[in-house]
């Protein structure tokens, strides 16, 4: 072989190299928007107010059992002794939003300050516990004056997100059976479901109703989507 043509296959083979490695970081990144998520119908699975260790924990059992990627947004007074849940969230693929450092509405609300100074709080904790800056937020309580107010979390550089159906799971005692006809009904007739559910504590029957909840959709022909 010529001299003159060894720098040349020395190019082409790190070339190869860089293509073959590229390939690899791409197959592994697995974007939430996945090709299926395209399709006409698609359920985004929502999950408020946590985490707890029990019912986050069983809630996340489920998706991993059944291979689905949801969203989390997190109250992160809630956060202190379940750092470990709530990494646990991040390292199998969910996505991660600010919901509130408290909870406390008369707080949050008290001025425009005061609300991105919390939603601050709350995405600081989660970068320290688990390496990610969350950039979607939701509305405790539904959220008071939020439109304006969306526009100022937008220009922070957040993605407000709303639903358009639930479980009914902010109800006191309603049973699994209630749950799941409840997600059936608000959900009916909608090509793009976003299904408002809770990880708090005492939602033990929302992680009892998940799987049968995940049954319907996925029998109805949805994609199960993540922000």
């Amino acid at each position: 072989m010529q001299k003159k043509y060894v720098p040349l296959l020395l190019f082409f083979a790190l070339l190869l190299v860089f293509a073959a490695h590229l390939g690899a970081r791409l197959a592994l990144s697995e974007p939430a928007f996945s090709l299926a998520c395209a399709q006409e119908k698609r359920v985004y699975l929502t999950f408020d107010d946590g985490p707890s260790t029990v019912v986050t924990n069983s809630i996340l059992d489920t998706l991993r059992r059944e291979q689905i990627r949801a969203t989390f947004f997190i109250v992160s007074d809630r956060v202190a002794g379940r750092e470990e849940t709530l990494g646990r969230i991040a390292r199998e693929g969910h996505t991660l939003g600010v919901h509130s450092a408290t909870h406390r509405y008369e707080e949050i609300y008290a001025s425009d300050e005061a609300l991105l100074a919390d939603a601050e709080t709350c995405a600081g904790v989660i970068r320290r516990v688990t390496g990610v800056t969350p950039h979607l937020y939701r509305f405790p309580g539904g959220g008071w004056d939020a439109a304006r107010r969306s526009v100022l979390l937008e220009k922070k550089g957040y993605r407000v997100v709303r639903w358009n159906a639930e479980c009914g799971d902010a109800t006191a005692g309603a049973t699994a059976d209630e749950l799941v006809e409840t997600a059936i009904e608000t959900s009916r007739g909608k090509n793009t479901v976003v299904l408002l559910m809770h990880d708090s504590a005492y939602r033990k029957t929302t992680a009892e109703a998940l799987p049968r909840i995940i049954e319907y959709f996925r029998g109805q022909g949805y994609a199960f989507c993540a922000y």
